[in-house]
This record gives C-alpha cells, sequence and structure tokens, in this order.
C-alpha cells in the first residue's frame, strides 16, 4: 500500500461514526427484519433521504464499507439537523439480507411508529446508540 492509501483510508474510518459493534449490528439486523415486516422501513439513500426530510425517520442505518462514502455523507448531517439517530454497520449485504433484499443497500430507514408494536424496541435500540456517541 501506498501512503497516500493509508491516509484516505484513516480519514474514511474517522467519517464512519457512530460505528455498530458485532452485538449491535446483530440487534440492528433483526429489529430491520421486522420492520420489514411490519412495512415500516425505506431502504435505499433516495427513500432514506425523502423520509428524512418527511420527518418520518425514526432511525437511519447507513453501511460503513459504501464505495465511494460521499453518496450518503449527506445522511449524517440531515439526520443531526431532524435530531434523528443514526448508526453506522460494517457491511452493505448484511444491510441489504436484513431488509429482506437479495441486493446490498447503503442505507435505510426505520419509520416513525408510536403506537406500533415495536417502538419499545426502536427506542432501546437508539438509546444503546447515543450511549457510543456519548
Amino acid at each position: 500500500k501506498r501512503k497516500t492509501d493509508t491516509m484516505v483510508e484513516s480519514n474514511e474510518r474517522g467519517r464512519i461514526w457512530p460505528r455498530a459493534d458485532n452485538k449491535l449490528t446483530k440487534e440492528i439486523t433483526e429489529l430491520l427484519n421486522q420492520a420489514t415486516h411490519q412495512k415500516k422501513l425505506k431502504k435505499g439513500a433516495n427513500e432514506t433521504t425523502k423520509a428524512l426530510n418527511r420527518g418520518l425517520a425514526d432511525l437511519v442505518v447507513l453501511a460503513a464499507d459504501t464505495e465511494p462514502l460521499e453518496i450518503i455523507l449527506h445522511l449524517p448531517l440531515l439526520c443531526e439537523d431532524k435530531n434523528v439517530v443514526y448508526v453506522y454497520v460494517p457491511k452493505q449485504a448484511d444491510l441489504g439480507r436484513a431488509c429482506g433484499v437479495s441486493r446490498n443497500i447503503v442505507a435505510s430507514s426505520i419509520l416513525r411508529d408510536p403506537d406500533g408494536a415495536m417502538h419499545d424496541k426502536v427506542q432501546k435500540l437508539k438509546d444503546k446508540i447515543e450511549a457510543i456517541v456519548e
């Protein structure tokens, strides 16, 4: 590897935060799977952006291995602007599988549903993610 490649890699890692560990990633994928079955999930960068702009998103999950990373870097800014919790999971393929799709997915969002069956689970997960951030 060249020195510039290493510098770019470390710079990329700095932009990928908060990052879920293996245990948290497993919880996130299980929740995404449930959200898929209850039709409370938006898949892809465009749908996630629309959900955020419309105030529908409750939790945003991004893939850390997105290439180029710039295609999803507007989402954390939008999340912070709208006070929505976001987190990175390691792989696009895992995110796609959790969303019930055979393709890789770079971003997804669980929709806000205060009266829904998943509300408590989503809230607990958001609390765990916020604990990483602090």
